[in-house]
């Protein structure tokens, strides 16, 4: 008799599980319910709508660096499926993947649609029943022979799997279900946001980026590095979303209001910086201060505008007092920006919380209370920072619970 095999959630994690299964198991019915009327919705919009497929990192125990939470359970499960397997998997279905210089790697096509049209078309190739706008309700045991799963649906019509894989993302509903199993579950908050901040410093000069930054949470020890892009709203890019990554617990219980130290010259501190100032002042006394940005890292608007705050507006080296040149050193590479709150994309939305690792039997993404119930992607407490890493954990949990289902 066929097995019938459940995968609750049209995401990454979800396709890739679905399509593992059915095509090494095409005796097998596999079943992929969304609640939603589309699926593959984060990945369609990911990226800027180019769909950050995975990272050039292949070596696991670097590859696991890029997690703040899930790191020591990755590391088993990236050796077996990680960045450089799921290039291959795309490839092998005619989908060229390209590496930027960051390391992020997208499609060649530069656009989502080519990555959710494989997953989507591999779906159908391999006999996947997708199903669109239904909501599993509930799912319990059956302890009868083969000790499978009955699931219950919005329209009230059940239906029995022999395995169930959970790949929905975070929600309430989810969460509750787990619990009257006894399934201990890290209490979810948001890991990658950008940073609410009005201050005169920054104010309209939205679009601006700095290329190469440290960024220090005060009073804690959490530092992050990379480019910072001034927002209309405050500050985001690559170091911000790190910070809040790596400090989504300490920053949820500060309730998002904290002050942040930046050096936007990262190589060099602020002894350093002031003499290279005063040198300037020394070599060129009657050059325009706001005219003689010295640091190539540093926008020409935003020198501009933090010598105004320095007090040096419309003045000539020769007039510029070694305390405001010391202000202006400060405000470079320790200039403290206090934090009002925080925003997110609520379609890239990564949280950080899920099942607690140590429910998960890692070698098989099964859950170690409930037999031939598994777990993937977001659902779990794993979440990474920018770069591919999240997906990287979809592809890979999905492909493990795949791998345990079909063995």
């Amino acid at each position: 008799m066929s097995k019938k095999i459940a995968i609750i959630g049209g995401g990454a994690a979800g396709f890739f599980a679905a399509i593992s299964i059915a095509e090494k198991r095409s005796d097998f019915d596999v079943y992929l319910f969304e609640k939603s009327a589309n699926v593959l919705g984060k990945v369609k919009i990911s990226g800027g709508g180019r769909c950050n497929v995975t990272n050039t990192c292949t070596e696991p125990k670097q590859l696991v660096l890029n997690y703040p939470r899930g790191s020591k359970a990755l590391l088993g499960p990236f050796t077996q499926f990680g960045s450089a397997e799921t290039v291959k998997w795309f490839e092998s279905r005619g989908v060229k993947i390209k590496a930027e210089s960051d390391g992020r790697m997208f499609p060649e096509s530069n656009t989502s649609e080519t990555i959710v049209e494989c997953l989507l078309q591999s779906a159908i190739n391999a006999g996947v029943k997708v199903k669109t706008k239904c909501a599993v309700d509930t799912f319990t045991p059956d302890n009868g022979i083969d000790e499978g799963w009955n699931l219950t649906f919005s329209n009230n019509e059940s239906m029995h799997f022999n395995k169930v894989v959970l790949a929905s993302g975070s929600g309430d509903q989810i969460w509750q279900q787990l619990k009257s199993l006894n399934i201990d579950i890290i209490p979810p908050v948001p890991s990658l946001f950008t940073f609410n901040i009005k201050d005169k410093r920054i104010r309209d000069l939205a679009g601006l980026a700095v290329t190469s930054t440290n960024v220090k949470i005060q009073s804690s020890k959490l530092t992050a590095s990379g480019p910072i892009l001034i927002t209309h709203w405050g500050m985001s890019g690559p170091g911000i979303l790190r910070l809040s990554a790596w400090g989504a617990r300490v920053l949820a219980e500060k309730k998002y209001q904290f002050k942040i130290q930046i050096n936007f010259i990262p190589d060099s501190h602020e002894d350093k910086v002031f003499e290279e100032l005063v040198f300037e002042k020394g070599i060129a006394p009657k050059k325009m201060v706001s005219n003689s940005n010295m640091f190539q890292s540093i926008p020409k608007r935003f020198w501009q505008r933090l010598v105004d705050v320095c007090g040096l507006e419309n003045k000539i080296w020769a007039e510029a007092p070694n305390q405001a040149l010391r202000k202006l050193a400060i405000e470079l590479t320790a200039g403290v920006y206090e934090v009002t709150g925080k925003s997110t994309n609520k379609e890239e939305f990564v949280t950080c919380g899920g099942i607690s690792l140590d429910e998960i039997d890692f070698k098989t993404m099964q859950l170690k209370k409930c037999k031939n119930l598994y777990a993937a992607g977001e659902l779990l407490d794993v979440d990474a920072i920018t770069g591919g890493f999240n997906f990287q954990n979809a592809w890979t949990t999905g492909w493990l619970a795949a791998k345990a289902i079909t063995s």
